[in-house]
């Protein structure tokens, strides 16, 4: 009998093994993070050459407590336990250091998941500065087929802010609801092929309420956003996170977005890059849009985004106000509300970028953990990025 192979030794199941029907569960997903792009169509976003990076250590500060709501225990022993893929730490715009797992090589690129979202919204204030794209627009002036949907009296505000009243629940383990619909639609479970994401959008209802009053995670919201550019700006959005932000940014490596049957891009939840990469776009949210001596995206939009905007009344009537009590959510980034004027990107499996403001701290944090939503979890990952903030 054949001996394991090199990757059945390495993740202890064979390439054969991971599909379309498992790729988000363990332990398979502790690979398919890292190559989303071996099962779903993507587009590639090139960096711009700069050398190869290398692996800096966290050195001493692995070892250090952090005292959590289980207790003391040391940060290595948190990453681990939180299923910590891949881990960069900026402070003051210098990089601190690295940590990654034994199954993710140093400078792999990592699905981001619901982040894309954030960075989606990016390049909405990009060309809202540029005045190519108005935020304050009805949905329909772009996208007139979205008529009769949800999105019909919606404005792109409404999208933005994630407050449109959309019929439609995020059922992440549910095979037979709309939810599922959608991830065939995105190619993402087998079956897909049949129906593009755009025409599954513009099939979802609404509820009653008007649109504005609750804030209300809805992914398709994020995807809407992505073709709402694409058609404001008549460019794909592959070409324009090259254009507008991975190039100007000065990324390190490649990054890429998963695409449907017709080329459209995952933009709520479809991005792969590096930690290295996601730190860099907290930091240049923290320098309030500036990055390489150059201003990416509008000072004023960033400042909306990360501290002034957002409604306060629409997020204590959503399901999150749990998790920042005193949070607001806006442009697809969410406000702590806490004295350090901390904001982040979430992604479910435990993607987290984290920027402190007053600590000067960038955290980028890619993971696998088992479940999609793990809400005391999420409650300790809160509190650890804090208590992180002041060691480094």
């Amino acid at each position: 009998m054949a001996g394991k192979t090199a990757f059945e030794t390495k993740y202890g199941f064979a390439r054969k093994d991971v599909r379309l029907d498992n790729w988000r569960l363990r332990p398979f997903s502790q690979w398919s993070f890292q190559n989303v792009g071996e099962l779903v169509p993507s587009a590639h976003v090139a960096a711009a050459p700069n050398g190869e990076e290398q692996a800096r250590s966290l050195g001493s500060l692995l070892g250090e407590k952090v005292s959590l709501a289980g207790g003391s225990e040391t940060v290595e022993a948190f990453l681990k336990r939180s299923d910590t893929d891949g881990l960069a730490i900026m402070k003051g715009g210098r990089l601190v250091g690295d940590w990654w797992a034994p199954h993710m090589p140093f400078g792999q690129r990592h699905i981001i998941f619901s982040i894309s979202k954030s960075v989606t919204a990016v390049l909405a204030g990009i060309l809202e500065g540029e005045g190519v794209f108005d935020a304050e627009a009805p949905v329909t002036q772009y996208l007139p087929e979205a008529k009769g949907s949800a999105y019909g009296d919606a404005s792109v505000r409404n999208v933005l802010d994630m407050n449109v009243s959309l019929d439609f629940e995020e059922a992440y383990l549910d095979p037979e609801s709309a939810f599922a619909r959608y991830r065939r639609a995105t190619l993402w479970n087998p079956g897909g092929g049949s129906e593009s994401l755009a025409a599954f959008l513009f099939t979802l209802p609404r509820l009653a309420e008007p649109h504005g009053q609750t804030y209300r995670y809805r992914s398709p919201n994020s995807d809407v956003l992505g073709i709402l550019i694409e058609r404001a700006s008549g460019k794909r959005v592959s070409d324009l996170l090259s254009e507008k932000l991975w190039l100007p940014l000065g990324a390190a490596s490649e990054m890429s977005v998963t695409v449907d049957m017709e080329g459209t891009a995952r933009t709520a939840g479809g991005m792969s890059m590096t930690p290295r990469d996601l730190a860099r776009i907290g930091e240049m949210m923290r320098q309030g849009g500036a990055a390489n001596g150059r201003q990416i995206v509008p000072e004023a939009w960033v400042r909306d985004t990360v501290a002034a905007g957002g409604s306060y009344e629409a997020w204590q009537r959503g399901t999150m106000a749990f998790l920042f009590p005193k949070g607001r959510y806006r442009n697809k980034w969410y406000q702590m509300g806490t004295a350090s004027g901390a904001f982040c990107g979430i992604g479910i499996h435990g993607q987290w970028l984290y920027v402190n403001p007053k600590a000067e701290v960038v955290i980028a944090k890619m993971s696998s953990q088992p479940e999609p939503v793990d809400d005391r979890l999420d409650v300790e990952l809160v509190a650890f990025f804090e208590a992180l903030s002041t060691m480094v």
